[in-house]
């Protein structure tokens, strides 16, 4: 991809999935625009009934955790694009402990997020703030468009 000026914008996809349902989309979005791509992973354990009874609960009160050492530093890209499912109507905690731990490190940002039907808005409203600045687009899909890849005209628009 190029920016307005012409040049090779520099892209990084970040993202955390409990379920592999982001991590598809984040794999489809580094394939189109050829992007460096972050898996971010927590320290606290969210596999499970147990953990996504505890997602929703850290959710809700935006505990900020500790993830595994991260590759790429986001000051470094011109675009990322951050990719998050909701948990509780909220972002799911290891994004907003990302975004915390890379403050004032963003340029331009994209979200994606997907969900199994509702709280799209919360968790945009909620990168949002923790970002500091409104994305260029976003992206929202339910679970169920992803695994049936029911999502390619809605990415090629997220995309441009």
């Amino acid at each position: 991809m190029k920016n307005s000026y012409g040049d090779i914008m520099s892209i990084l996809v970040a993202y955390y999935s409990r379920t592999e349902v982001t991590k598809k989309l984040a794999e489809a979005i580094a394939a189109e625009t050829g992007a460096d791509i972050e898996e971010i992973v927590s320290k606290v354990k969210y596999e499970g009934k147990i953990g996504f009874a505890r997602g929703g609960k850290d959710a809700l009160s935006e505990k900020i955790i500790d993830l595994e050492p991260l590759e790429f530093d986001p000051a470094n890209y011109d675009l990322v694009y951050l990719g998050v499912p909701v948990w509780a109507g909220k972002a799911a905690n290891p994004m907003i402990s990302y975004i915390k731990q890379n403050e004032g490190k963003f340029n331009d940002v994209k979200f994606f997020v997907t969900a199994g039907g509702s709280g799209f808005e919360g968790a945009i409203a909620e990168m949002e703030k923790y970002v500091g600045k409104a994305p260029l687009k976003t992206l929202t899909l339910v679970t169920k468009q992803v695994k049936h890849d029911e999502f390619k005209e809605e990415l090629a628009s997220f995309i441009e």
